[in-house]
């Protein structure tokens, strides 16, 4: 239940409303309550059975005396039938019964008008905190998860909390309040077999709590089912242009039809132990009336009870069961809720390892150098290392090539500088400061990054190139796009700067993907650039005039490039060659071909870095 109250604890920000809903439950139940002995004399007046009270009571009226309530609300009764008939006493408790139920259910739908917002609100806050925190951790933690999966925890598994847990919480509050206020009612009838009734319905819920937790496994099993569903539809349709090319549709489609089988039968297991919750309550109910209307004639026969008051105990019997069996209904759901909870646990719970240290330095601007110290890295402790004792100095406005064979460890390198990851032994210097005490922002402000893969996202042109930047002109943005040589493709589009790009920026070419990047990269304009492969999905044509502008942009700065292009690397101010995590090379482009056994010469002529 450690879940559960940590849900709970979400309720916190909306305590108003919390209070009010139970202020209205309470109203509602005491509505309820009253509505039970006020059937009594209704009844007895129709059974002939009335009470009349000619003498007036002894005892002064107290609303906390059970006692002094009963006597002088049968001296006015009887009253009112001496004075006017049974008649006009009928009509009144007529009446008087339907104003109870009115004020019953005004109360009923206050409860629920005031809980909703909490309802909601609760929702929106957990779903803010996971997508928050998923921002937040580092990329190693998705290394390890599938993207389905954690897609699933932020939509359905909310959406879970929402249906079983939420949605439950107005009868979690209200059923146990009825229940407790039908069985005082029941206790004021008949002790004796109020205590019978009680023992009967513990055997109840010792049943019910029992296939609750065996809907809890499976619900979590059925999560985890789901999950696997998304990630394939998700990489099917990342993929698909390889799925169509290589005739793999059928193959794809049988193995969506096993996970989807396999959804199935957790979702039909947990249907049937779920539908399960409301006939067995009301069979076991049903079983307790019988052995209850036997018993009761026991109790009338023997003079113990008069008829009048045995049907009134039936109905407060009958107003415990109806909240008992919601209330069985709502825990069931409540052990789905929970087990999506769990699963949300995992994220909430998972260890941000790359965040400031406390008092963390400022870095408002980058003086002079970048040092790699006897830098080395893998991604888990029972790995091979990626990088091996790196010695790397990059002064300001300097340009260093990366090259290598593809796994030398290149992109693993400059993803250390942004810390995407932090170094395993070593220290990378930023001015002569660690950036681990740096601020992460401050840090981040001073690279930009243009990857192979052209990261853009569902919005417009516009808001691609700007994305992440405040207080950007329409001239900044056109003045970054000319430089990128993206101006004119973007003036060709269907609005323009405003046109919107698709999923992912599907609606434009690579070339053109590519272009936006790197656009965005110098309207930020930040000191460092990081540009990796930032030229390889352009056409000849279009990578000499980004190259001529990058050329340009990178004076006075600092950048870092790994290219497979000859052309894009050969007026760098040093090229460093990689091989097998380590840098085995290092120099100008003139120097390292005058090697001619060297790795670099040999990368040259085959083309292949």
């Amino acid at each position: 239940m450690k879940s559960f109250w940590r849900l709970v604890a979400y309720l916190r920000p909306y305590k108003t409303f919390v209070i009010l809903n139970i202020i209205c439950n309470l109203l509602m139940v005491a509505f309820s309550v009253i509505s039970i002995p006020a059937l009594k004399p209704f009844l007895e007046l129709l059974l002939g059975q009335e009470q009349i009270v000619r003498q007036p009571p002894t005892t002064p009226l107290s609303i906390t005396n059970i006692k002094s309530l009963t006597e002088h609300f049968y001296y006015q009764l009887s009253q009112i039938i001496i004075q006017n008939g049974k008649e006009h006493a009928l009509i009144l408790l007529c009446v008087a019964i339907v104003i109870i139920y009115f004020f019953r259910n005004l109360f009923r739908y206050l409860s629920l008008y005031f809980i909703s917002p909490a309802r909601n609100g609760i929702v929106r806050d957990l779903r803010q905190q996971l997508f928050n925190k998923v921002t937040s951790l580092p990329l190693a933690y998705f290394s390890e998860e599938r993207k389905g999966d954690l897609l699933t925890r932020i939509s359905n598994d909310v959406q879970e909390i929402d249906w079983s847990i939420l949605n439950v919480l107005e009868t979690v509050v209200r059923a146990p309040l009825m229940i407790i206020g039908s069985v005082l009612m029941m206790v004021l009838l008949s002790p004796h077999l109020t205590v019978f009734v009680l023992v009967l319905i513990a055997f109840t819920a010792i049943v019910i709590g029992g296939i609750g937790k065996l809907l809890r496994k499976d619900s979590t099993l059925a999560q985890e089912k789901l999950s696997n569903l998304i990630s394939i539809i998700e990489e099917t349709i990342g993929g698909l242009r390889i799925v169509k090319g290589f005739n793999a549709e059928r193959h794809q489609h049988h193995t969506f039809l096993k996970e989807n089988n396999a959804y199935r039968r957790a979702v039909v297991r947990i249907a049937r132990k779920r539908d399960l919750a409301s006939p067995l309550s009301e069979f076991l109910g049903v079983a307790i009336v019988a052995v209850l209307i036997w018993y009761g004639f026991r109790e009338v026969q023997q003079g113990l009870l008069n008829p009048s008051g045995f049907i009134v105990f039936l109905y407060a019997f009958f107003s415990v069961i109806d909240p008992a069996k919601t209330f069985s209904s709502a825990f069931y759901n409540i052990q789905k809720g929970i087990a999506s909870m769990e699963r949300i646990e995992t994220i909430l719970d998972a260890p941000v390892t790359i965040q400031d240290v406390p008092q963390a330095q400022a870095l408002a601007t980058f003086t002079d150098k970048i040092e790699y110290k006897k830098v080395s890295f893998r991604y888990k402790q029972d790995t091979d290392w990626v990088l091996k004792n790196i010695d790397l100095t990059i002064p300001k406005g300097k340009v260093v090539a990366l090259v290598g064979m593809s796994g030398a460890g290149k992109s693993t390198l400059i993803d250390l500088l942004p810390r995407f990851y932090d170094v395993t032994d070593g220290t990378i210097l930023i001015d002569g400061a660690d950036i681990r005490q740096l601020k992460l922002y401050d840090l981040r402000t001073q690279i930009g990054i243009v990857t192979q893969e052209a990261i853009l996202f569902n919005d417009t042109i516009y808001n691609n190139i700007v994305f992440g930047k405040k207080d950007v002109t329409e001239e900044d943005v056109m003045a970054a796009a000319k430089v990128a040589n993206a101006h004119d493709f973007i003036l060709q589009t269907e609005h323009g700067y405003k046109t919107n790009i698709g999923d992912r920026g599907m609606k434009l070419s690579g070339g053109q993907r590519q272009r936006l990047t790197i656009a965005r990269a110098i309207l930020k304009n930040p000191p460092i650039l990081i540009l990796d492969e930032a030229t390889s999905a352009l056409d000849s044509e279009s990578e000499q005039l980004v190259q001529a502008a990058l050329v340009a942009l990178m004076q006075n700065r600092t950048a870092i490039i790994i290219a497979h292009r000859l052309s894009t690397i050969q007026h760098a101010d040093e090229i460093v060659v990689m091989k097998n995590g380590s840098i085995v090379e290092r120099g100008t482009h003139d120097m390292l071909l005058q090697k001619q056994n060297g790795e670099y010469a040999k990368l040259v002529a085959l083309q292949t870095f």
